[in-house]
């Protein structure tokens, strides 16, 4: 599933849950997602496993930032390691708020249809929001 969080890890939405074998990246529509950012003057901060997702050019600013991947024969440049530690630092109040929705031990153990795992983890939205609140 994905989730976004406001800038201070508070979860605002969960989308549809999607069987095991589906990624999230080919689960949506690359362009669709980046046209509905731009036409909403919205951005997202993503992690590595969106990266690519946003090959827009150099001249159109990206609805989607992702760090830098290193490769076997491409090593990492000081830069884009500082880019990633930005990146990092930006990132970690929005993994806070994942890992609020990650302390119901029932997402650990759930084996069931989509459609009803959507549900849960939605209604999970909703206490895991009561209880950061309180």
């Amino acid at each position: 599933m994905i989730a976004l969080t406001d800038d201070r890890g508070r979860l605002l939405w969960v989308s549809a849950t999607r069987p095991g074998r589906t990624s999230e990246i080919t689960a949506c529509r690359h362009d669709e997602l980046t046209a509905r950012l731009r036409a909403a003057g919205l951005g997202a901060i993503a992690d590595l496993g969106f990266v690519g997702l946003d090959d827009s050019g150099p001249d159109i600013d990206p609805a989607v930032i992702t760090g830098y991947k290193a490769t076997r024969n491409r090593p990492l440049t000081r830069g884009q390691k500082l880019s990633n530690k930005a990146l990092a630092a930006v990132r970690a109040p929005v993994e806070h708020g994942f890992a609020h929705l990650k302390n119901w031990r029932v997402l650990g153990r759930l084996r069931t249809d989509p459609k009803w795992a959507t549900a849960l983890v939605r209604a999970l939205l909703v206490l895991t929001n009561r209880e950061v609140s309180r």
